[in-house]
């Protein structure tokens, strides 16, 4: 059955539930996931990637069947999804395993994909499709924030963020999470802050400086850091460039190994990427590979979470941080 994102809230997860959330809107569908974990925080929370389960399919079904890891009523969330799960879960629901929900989280499925037609043919399980927030939507998500927060902004800025954001929620919240970290001493930000703050694309020396660290470019990089003098501030926007480029990389490595298509892959990148950066991006695609990917993505976190507890010392361990990285 197919149902809209809204109605998820009156799902029970005292039964057994089987839910495929897919779309473009990745931003919406990790604010549902995240809703039903804290609705039902009695329940122990699994987490696996698709490439986890397919790696390691006989075990996971032992520890399914002998209850080894579900003594009680679990909830089991798999994403970054793919057709190939379509064996896995049919089995699932042939076996009729207790005392577990699925949450299955996927990009885009094609209306002739088996697992979307499974889900959505189905009178017992749940298909849930997730388009893109409109601005109108948007607009009221980044009204609420700026107003709990007690930010001052103008509403042509408001729309300038929201422009920027392509539709998905989740870029919203990586850009209303930066500006209230900038406005942690203050309570109004001005339209020159906002687009040095935000806009990561045009903010030229510091996307080129991640750019070419990610490329391995080393004697570009050092250059980059000598001739801009960097300062507190732009630690933190620099740490956030890492995590956006990355992630968009991981993405397009993700989809390469899917459709083995490197130059489809980064010509279906969202948010697009425009000509003039595919070959430094296919740089990068070849330097990294998907789990060294992932471990960056985590220690860029820390390298965050570092950065704020030492803000005094902040720009000069996110230079030491992109020295080790580039070379």
């Amino acid at each position: 059955m197919i149902i809209k994102p809204f109605d998820l809230n009156k799902i029970n997860f005292n039964n057994d539930n089987y839910i495929l959330l897919h779309g473009v809107n990745d931003g919406a569908k990790s604010d549902e996931i995240l809703n039903i974990i804290s609705k039902n925080k009695d329940r122990e929370i699994v987490k696996y990637d698709e490439s986890e389960i397919l790696n390691n399919i006989d075990e996971i079904y032992n520890k399914l069947l002998s209850k080894s890891l579900f003594e009680d009523k679990k909830i089991i969330i798999i994403n970054r999804l793919s057709e190939k799960i379509f064996k896995f879960i049919s089995e699932l629901l042939e076996r009729n395993i207790k005392d577990i929900s699925i949450i299955l989280k996927a990009a885009v499925l094609e209306k002739k994909s088996k697992l979307r037609a499974l889900f959505e043919k189905s009178k017992t399980l749940i298909a849930v499709p997730f388009y893109e927030d409109t601005h109108s939507m948007l607009l009221t998500l980044a009204v609420k924030f700026f107003k709990e927060k007690k930010i001052n902004i103008s509403s042509s800025n408001i729309n300038s963020i929201i422009q920027k954001c392509n539709g998905d929620r989740g870029n919203l919240k990586n850009e209303l999470e930066k500006i209230e970290y900038f406005c942690k001493n203050k309570k109004t930000i001005t339209s020159e802050e906002l687009n040095k703050l935000t806009n990561l694309i045009e903010n030229f020396s510091i996307s080129e400086l991640v750019d070419n660290c990610l490329a391995k470019n080393t004697k570009k990089t050092i250059n980059i850091l000598n001739e801009n003098n960097f300062n507190t501030e732009d630690s933190i926007i620099i740490l956030r460039t890492f995590q956006h480029k990355l992630k968009r990389i991981k993405n397009i490595v993700e989809d390469f190994i899917e459709n083995g298509d490197l130059e489809k892959s980064i010509s279906n990148a969202k948010p697009p990427i425009f000509w003039k950066d595919k070959e430094i991006v296919k740089q990068q695609i070849k330097n990294w590979k998907i789990n060294e990917i992932k471990d960056l993505i985590n220690d860029i976190h820390d390298m965050e979470l570092n950065s704020k507890k030492n803000l005094n010392n902040s720009i000069f361990l996110t230079t030491d941080f992109i020295l080790d990285k580039v070379s």
